[in-house]
Formats: structure tokens, sequence, C-alpha cells
């Protein structure tokens, strides 16, 4: 006796059908048409194939690589100071009770403000005549500081700015991973006598380290792309202090209009980001 086989119902694809449409619609075809720009001159109407020529014009642009440069150092100086500190707030936050919601929903605060407001409150709060925090340094400490025109408090200033918008989701994610930890554990390190340094590195840190690759993914991938905070902060000065390659990327393909070879610097930016995030996800999952 030979058994039938029911038709198999593909009906269900069609409720995916309109996210791969979304995607297709707000990646795919703009990708495809950044590669389409990237291989040609264009002279008005006229359009000339010049293969890998701004390719290697981007590579070998001086400007382009004192950003990207530029933008290493502060990921870089972001993974420093942000993963440390968002261990140190998730490690301080309360663990239960009304106080722990409270906590959370001032943590989660500054993720909720957009990009370009972020920019405009610390554009405000810098200021010396009118802003708290420039007067607070200028006036109280007695600090010549001039976001504007020092290259050195530019920089800073940026720092903090980022620092005070992400490091929340640092210490996020560290207490999503403290909480998934059993209470077992800790009860076995308070009858052993295990000291507060001891509970973090022999029970927390090894748990929390999924988390902790999320969380540098995410920031790296974040800060070597930002571009909307010091943007309306400096406008990428003074000079080139903070120039990133977002800005740069802009500059080229917005403000002088030069689509191929913005299209080209998009792509190597794009697969730069994705190549080291790969490799360092395939890093970090060895060793886990």
């Amino acid at each position: 006796m030979t058994a039938t086989l029911k038709p198999r119902n593909n009906r269900a694809w069609l409720f995916v059908l309109p996210v791969l449409c979304s995607v297709a619609f707000t990646a795919i075809l703009p990708l495809l048409m950044v590669i389409n720009f990237s291989v040609q001159d264009i002279f008005g109407s006229n359009r000339v194939f010049v293969g890998a020529e701004w390719f290697l014009d981007v590579i070998e642009d001086p400007d382009i690589r004192a950003s990207f440069w530029r933008n290493i150092a502060f990921s870089v100086q972001i993974l420093l100071i942000q993963i440390p500190l968002g261990i140190l707030l998730g490690l301080g936050m309360p663990k239960k009770g009304v106080m722990a919601s409270v906590a959370l929903v001032v943590m989660a605060l500054p993720l909720l403000i957009p990009h370009n407001v972020v920019g405009t409150i610390w554009q405000i709060f810098g200021r010396g005549d009118i802003g708290l925090g420039g007067h607070m340094i200028t006036r109280t400490l007695g600090f010549d500081y001039n976001y504007a025109q020092n290259p050195a408090d530019a920089w800073l200033t940026v720092l903090v700015m980022d620092t005070w918008h992400w490091a929340p989701l640092v210490a996020l994610l560290v207490y999503a991973g403290l909480q998934s930890i059993p209470d077992p554990y800790y009860r076995a390190a308070s009858i052993d006598g295990a000291r507060r340094l001891a509970v973090f590195r022999y029970i927390e840190l090894p748990r929390l380290q999924g988390v902790l690759t999320i969380a540098l993914l995410l920031r790296f991938m974040d800060s070597f792309m930002v571009y909307t905070e010091p943007f309306v902060l400096t406008g990428g000065g003074p000079g080139t202090t903070t120039n990133f390659l977002s800005i740069s990327l802009q500059k080229i393909a917005v403000g002088q209009f030069d689509l191929g070879r913005g299209g080209a610097f998009s792509l190597l930016y794009f697969f730069f980001i994705q190549m080291f995030c790969f490799l360092f996800f395939q890093l970090m999952r060895r060793r886990l």
C-alpha cells in the first residue's frame, strides 16, 4: 500500500512577501544604485564606465585616510570607556523592587532621544555663554573651554556626548545578562565566603561574555558610523578634528554631488564594517 503525500501548502510565504518587498525597496535597490554609480563617471546625461578608478581614488585620498584613522581612534576610545562604564552601571542597578523599575526607565531615557536632538542638546549645554555645562567649566572651574574652537575640547565633548547617549545601552545589556544568572551560584559563593570581586570574576563575568560580545559589536558599528551627533555639534570641526568618515562621505556625495566617488566611498565603508564585524564575531564565538 503506497502512502499518498499531502500537497505542500506554500501560502505561508505570502506573509513574508511584504517584508521581502520592504527590504528590496529600502536596502537592495539603493545598494544596486550605489554600485552602479561607483563604476561610472557622470557628465550630465552622459555616463562613462571607469571600473575601479573611483575606488582607487578613495583609497589614495589622504583626507579620507585621515578620517579613517580618526574613526578608528574614536571607536577604540568609545569601547574602552563605555564597556567598563556600562558594566559598572549594570552591576550597580537594583535587581528587584520599585527602584529596579525606576533605574531601568532612567537608563533607557537617553536611548529614546533622537540623534539630532542629542547633538542639539549638547551644542547648547556646552556653550560658555548660555549652556550650563560650558558655564560651569569656564566660570566655576576656570578652564578655557570652547568646543567650537579648541580641537581637544571638541574631541572630548563628542566622546562625553556619545558616552552619555550610548553607555546606558551597555548597562541594560549587562543588567539583562546578570538577571539570567541563577541564584544558587550566588548562594554557593556566599557560603564559600567569596568576596565581591571574586564573584564578579568567576561567576558574573564568564556568563556575561555573550552579552558583552553583542555590546562590543553594537557599539563598534554605531561608533564607526557616527554622523548626526558630531555633525550637529561641530560640523566636523574645528578644522578636521571631528571630521569622521560619515561626515567626509556626506561632503563628497551630498555637498559636492560627486556620485561616482561617493558611491565607491559608501561601498568601501560598508564592506569594511561588515568584514570587521564578521571577523570579530567569529573570533569571539570560538572563544565562547
